[in-house]
């Protein structure tokens, strides 16, 4: 049995919502949205408008995404901002393709041995333990000059970074540097 209809005939009656919600333990805002039921006008808009989207998404393969969206839609004469069709994209689901320059990279070297994955690719922190696992990454950053590759090493628990070193280059050095940074950056303990 629902109390909506009890809370109803309290408010005809003239009386506040206020105390009945309270004594049945059913929030005001529940109470009026449920008794609004319908959608108000705004939600019909985004409704239609997200059909237009899909549509538009579609028809562009996926690839579109919400600025691309926004032009064809303005082109076609519908108005609305450019973050609202990325806010209803985002709840529809629907991303565009992003086009990433190539960055040149190390080329492995087949004969070379790998080596055993000790933490089987379980990067979950134990915060208790402060060093207790590090990980590393580079980073590609473009200059007036060329490229420069930038490699850290982040401590697991505290996502702090402990050691990091520049160059030009990708070569073995860089990554030997930002270990050996590790070993005069303070622990946190």
């Amino acid at each position: 049995m629902t109390v909506h209809p009890f809370i109803e005939a309290e408010k005809r009656g003239g009386h506040s919502v206020k105390r009945p919600c309270e004594l049945l333990k059913v929030s005001r805002a529940s109470f009026y949205a449920r008794r609004a039921g319908t959608p108000g006008p705004r939600a019909v808009h985004d409704a239609e408008l997200t059909e237009q989207i899909t549509a538009v998404h579609e028809q562009s393969r996926g690839t579109y995404g919400a600025p691309r969206i926004y032009a064809v839609l303005q082109r076609e004469g519908t108005t609305c901002g450019r973050r609202r069709i990325a806010r209803l994209m985002r709840v529809a689901g629907l991303t565009g393709l992003h086009r990433r320059r190539q960055h040149p990279t190390t080329i492995p070297d087949p004969r070379a041995a790998t080596r055993p994955d000790l933490v089987l690719r379980d990067f979950r922190p134990d915060h208790s333990a402060t060093d207790a696992g590090w990980c590393g990454d580079i980073t590609y950053l473009t200059t007036d000059e060329g490229w420069l590759y930038l490699a850290t090493v982040i401590d697991i628990a505290s996502r702090r970074v402990v050691g990091w070193a520049t160059a030009d280059h990708l070569r073995t050095e860089l990554v030997a540097d930002a270990l050996q940074a590790t070993s005069a950056a303070p622990t946190g303990r």
